[in-house]
Parts: C-alpha cells; structure tokens; sequence
C-alpha cells in the first residue's frame, strides 16, 4: 500500500534590500508574466516614497498595513442537508496574510492614480491609519462572519 506523496514546500527567501520575507512574497504577488524586476522596482519605488513623506521606516509602515489588513474571521460554505450555510471560521495566520496581501493588490489596481508605484504607497498609507479598500474588504468579511454566527456550530 503507497502512502500518498506530499507536495514540496514552498521556500521564500527575504528579499534583498530589506530582508523581509512578507516584502518577498509581495512582490512575487505583483509581479506579472515573469517580470520580476519590473515587481520590485514598482514595491522599491512605493517604500521610498514613504521613507521621503512620512520619514518613517517603510517596511514598519508596510507591516502595519499588512497587520491591518489581515483578517481574523472569515465564512467558509459547509453543505448539510439540503442547505448550504456560510459557517464563520477562524483565520490561520499563513492564510491571513495571503489574504491581506491579495486584497492589497488588489485595492492597488482599482486606484485611479498614474502609476503602479503611486497607487501602492497611496494604499499602503490608507491602510497603515486603517481605512482605504483593502480595509473596507477585511470589514465587510467580518460582517459576513458576524452575521452567520448563528451557524458557527456547523464547524468542521
């Protein structure tokens, strides 16, 4: 009898200016058909604008809006019977903050400003004093959760 293989984990390496691992997997979020260069330059840009507005430490405003972003609750969809019910479960934090740095991006590329780098530090000082898109999103999931606790019992 053959045990099922597990699939290897994926290795971040922090990035190299300032060897963060969270910065590392932004920019493999952002980047586009292989463009990793293009990536970095754009999340580079939107730091340094932050170091030269706010002269604070970029990656500790980053941070907070990563921290502000990330849920703690979410809905999953469980099948009993008949029904389908949207069952409010706990967030992992892997999972948490995959989801705030989606939700980032995407906020990002909705923005109606010039370029890439201009939307990013626009959204990542929105989200550091909590309000902005990425935000609105991590509210709204939360009032999905809150409103179906009802159903919190279904958990797995």
């Amino acid at each position: 009898m053959s045990r099922k293989k597990k699939a290897p984990r994926r290795i971040f390496y922090p990035e190299a200016k300032y060897n963060s691992l969270i910065l590392a997997k932004f920019i493999n979020f952002v980047m586009y058909d292989g463009g990793k260069n293009t990536a970095e330059k754009i999340i580079y840009t939107a730091l340094d604008q932050i170091k030269d507005k706010t002269k604070d430490d970029p990656i500790k405003v980053f941070n907070d809006a990563i921290n502000n972003i990330r849920p703690n609750l979410e809905v999953r969809s469980r099948r009993v019977g008949g029904a389908t019910y949207q069952v409010p479960v706990e967030v992992k934090t892997s999972r948490g903050q995959t989801l705030a740095l989606r939700w980032l991006l995407e906020a990002t590329r909705k923005r109606k400003n010039k370029t890439m780098s201009d939307k990013l530090f626009n959204e990542l000082m929105d989200a550091s004093q909590k309000k902005g898109s990425a935000i609105k999103k991590r509210e709204d999931t939360h009032k999905m959760a809150e409103s179906n606790k009802a159903f919190a019992h279904y958990r797995w």
